[in-house]
């Protein structure tokens, strides 16, 4: 059975609702901050596949719009690569971004390392590493078929795993590192009146706060321009690295056209500021594109292919787990003064470095509603998690598929 290019939309959007009611059924997914779309998805995989193993022919779903879901989203990612927003939250937010920058690179060589001990592909371990750790379902089914071409089969149920179990372990690990800490070294947060303001207010960071404009009928439609627009250049971009013999995933070509215009505007310089663009808008886009991808790539994952990689991949993560958790209590904590906004910064960063920016951000809420605010630490994760370690990660992935090419 085919399904065309509009029934597979569908059927996507179907599955974005299956997993808004499973967070609605069990609050304790929406507590983990496990993605809607991937919930949903895995939901349908698991349908498709009892009903192939019952014996039914393989569902065939028109996946013209993959890729470009998929670039739309990681083209958010580089608007969000803002050298003014990170210079603006100061030294800690620099030092934050440079540190993560290299933990990130320990955990491929910890999961390439591993892999290769077990007598796996070393490509393997790299899926179990800041592909689906720091990278998180987004960057873990983007890079997937990247991976497949070096040699890795079933490298998007592997990745995809990978990124469920990191989410997990980031909303079950972070808040208790954290607690941990504060109790071990008996630090005091804020008063709790400020406290309830953290709760309940949103908080702003030179992102949010740069101002949004309403979106009528002709912003939507000069923010939809600006997508195709940098979408086309990317791609001439990176027709113009590869030609020069570079592998690059394709987006990089849209992230890279994105980033060098959000710091052109911002410099308001050169009728930058002529511009009207909502930042806002641009992430809310990207999320929805982000959406559709993934739900139309987990619905159509191969999971038996997983099977004979359980015991390795459960190794990895463990090992992947246990070195973030050392990291945040012995590296993060000092590095940041040993006091209570670095411990709760401790939290947030096992939540994105293991998970994604959400359970850091839940991390953190849960953190200050017990002990008190922690204004530093919710100037400094969300920074770095929502936008700095995602350009980075990228590199890095590109560098070691060359590597091994």
């Amino acid at each position: 059975m085919s399904f065309s290019l509009i029934e597979t939309l569908a059927i996507a959007a179907g599955g974005i609702l299956l997993g808004k009611g499973l967070v609605r059924l069990f609050p304790i997914l929406r507590e983990l901050c496990l993605p809607e779309p991937v919930l949903g998805g895995l939901l349908l995989c698991v349908l498709f596949t009892l009903r192939e193993m019952a014996g039914a022919q393989p569902l065939q779903f028109d996946l013209t719009l993959q890729t470009p879901l998929m670039i739309a989203f990681f083209l958010s990612i580089g608007w969000m690569a803002s050298w003014r927003n990170l210079k603006a939250g100061g030294p800690d937010v620099v030092k934050f971004f440079l540190l993560c920058a290299v933990i990130l690179v320990s955990q491929n060589v910890i999961g390439m390392g591993l892999a290769k001990a077990l007598g796996q592909d070393p490509l393997i371990g790299a899926l179990a590493g800041s592909v689906s750790m720091a990278g998180g379902p987004g960057t873990a089914l983007a890079f997937a078929p990247a991976f497949e071409k070096a040699g890795v089969e079933a490298a998007a149920p592997i990745a995809t795993a990978c990124a469920l179990a990191g989410i997990i372990m980031g909303g079950l690990l972070g808040s208790p590192l954290a607690a941990r800490l504060i109790s071990r070294h008996r630090l005091k947060g804020g008063d709790p009146a400020a406290a309830k303001a953290v709760k309940t207010e949103p908080i702003e960071t030179p992102i949010t706060a740069a101002g949004h404009p309403a979106m009528d009928a002709a912003s939507l439609m000069n923010h939809l321009k600006f997508f195709f627009l940098v979408m086309a250049l990317g791609a001439v971009v990176g027709q113009w690295i590869q030609a020069r013999g570079i592998t690059l995933p394709v987006y990089i070509g849209a992230m890279i056209v994105a980033a060098l215009l959000r710091n052109w505007h911002d410099l308001g310089k050169g009728g930058a500021q002529k511009v009207k663009l909502s930042h806002e808008w641009i992430e809310e886009l990207g999320s929805i594109a982000l959406s559709y991808f993934l739900v139309t790539a987990t619905m159509t994952l191969q999971l038996k292919q997983l099977a004979g990689l359980a015991s390795v991949l459960v190794i990895i993560l463990a090992v992947q787990a246990a070195w973030i958790w050392v990291l945040a209590s012995w590296v993060v904590f000092r590095f940041f003064g040993k006091n209570y906004d670095s411990a709760v910064i401790g939290g947030g960063f096992v939540g994105f470095m293991l998970g994604t920016t959400a359970n850091a951000m839940a991390n953190l809420n849960a953190i200050t509603r017990q002990h008190g605010p922690a204004p530093r630490a919710y100037l400094v994760v969300p920074l770095v998690g929502a936008c700095g370690t995602d350009f980075v990660n990228a590199a890095v992935i590109t560098a070691i598929l060359a590597m091994f090419r």
